[in-house]
């Protein structure tokens, strides 16, 4: 006989029914509770679960470390996680050479992550070599590859191998902010991919982006985490520096909440982007035949859509980039002129007549 009415019973159910999840839930997450679990590890956490295809489990990683700020916390927070997600994990030091303390901060680094039974790894490079931004980016993403074609040839070779960095989204602003002054097209005011393959078997992923670099402040700060910082941090020489210690503080001055605002368009560029890739993608498929490209299709388009498809189309013969102002000469050719062609390359040339467009060798 029942004691209570029939929907006092089913709520009795329910709520037995989410205490047993609730403490299924808490026998799983008894690994995550450590000391030092902080809201930061909880956010990164679950960017791992909800893109389990990000860094998956079992992964082999190898974290690039300034030993400033970013990469620090970008640092603790993998080696927190690693055994909830089976990570193998190294560090790779770039030692620039760019300041008096860079040997020594190498070294202090070295003995950091040794302290934490982590392998170490660094290079040093010819300061000479590297006096820009852009050469120094290049050597370091070269020695990363490099070392991480080594770890690949000594661990399993069948693994992917994935190298991190400690980009936030403060840096997504500041490259937004330096690529629209340089004049830069619709792809470089998309925001940082958090996600990218360089070469077979290694992906570059930047999990991070989540945080601002107020965020990465403050975890090192409470989790009193050490930072060896640059000294050419300071340096207004470089561009970068001078957009992150002047232009956007001005900015957040006059418009507080510029960079998030800044964050978010630059995601929106992101998504006009790849839906104009894929558009692009579907007219250049509607142009083209087994002869070339139809010169009347391609003609019914604005010049802008014309220059697309002329350069998805150059894509598929040459690594070369072709600059916006050659592809509007190139599309304004074909427009005016029923026959002709272009020189693109000295083996290459654009050849078209009244109804197809297509590439000779010369």
């Amino acid at each position: 006989m029942n004691l209570l009415p029939d929907c006092d019973i089913v709520l009795v159910k329910q709520c037995i029914f989410f205490k047993i999840l609730s403490e299924q839930h808490k026998m799983s997450d008894k690994n995550l509770t450590q000391k030092n679990w902080l809201s930061w590890h909880h956010l990164l956490h679950r960017e791992f679960i909800s893109k389990k295809t990000l860094i998956p489990k079992g992964s082999n990683i190898l974290i690039s470390v300034s030993g400033g700020q970013d990469s620090m916390a970008l640092l603790n927070l993998i080696d927190d996680l690693k055994k909830i997600h089976n990570w193998s994990i190294s560090v790779w030091h770039g030692d620039h050479q760019w300041h008096k303390k860079s040997s020594l901060y190498a070294l202090e680094l070295k003995s950091y992550c040794e302290g934490k039974n982590l392998s170490f790894y660094f290079d040093k490079a010819d300061r000479e070599n590297i006096l820009t931004e852009e050469k120094a980016r290049e050597w370091r993403y070269q020695k990363l590859c490099e070392r991480a074609k080594t770890l690949l040839k000594k661990k399993q070779k069948n693994k992917n191998i994935y190298l991190l960095t400690g980009h936030t989204s403060s840096d997504n602003a500041e490259t937004f902010i330096l690529n629209l002054s340089r004049g830069s097209s619709f792809a470089g005011l998309s925001n940082i991919e958090n996600k990218r393959l360089l070469e077979n078997q290694i992906f570059l992923i930047r999990p991070i982006l989540i945080f601002s670099r107020e965020d990465t402040k403050q975890l090192c700060n409470v989790m009193n985490i050490p930072v060896w910082e640059d000294p050419t941090n300071s340096d207004l020489k470089l561009k970068r520096n001078l957009v992150r210690k002047k232009i956007i503080p001005t900015l957040e001055d006059i418009y507080p909440g510029c960079s998030e605002r800044i964050n978010n368009f630059s995601q929106k560029m992101s998504n006009y982007n790849n839906e104009r890739n894929d558009l692009s993608e579907l007219a250049y498929l509607y142009c083209k035949d087994l002869k070339g490209i139809k010169r009347n299709l391609l003609n019914s388009m604005c010049i802008e859509a014309r220059c697309t498809i002329l350069n998805r189309f150059l894509k598929e013969i040459s690594k070369k980039q072709y600059s916006s102002k050659n592809l509007a000469r190139i599309a304004t050719s074909i427009y005016e002129k029923n026959e002709g062609q272009v020189s693109l390359q000295e083996f290459l040339k654009i050849v078209w007549n009244k109804n197809y467009v297509n590439f000779e060798n010369i």
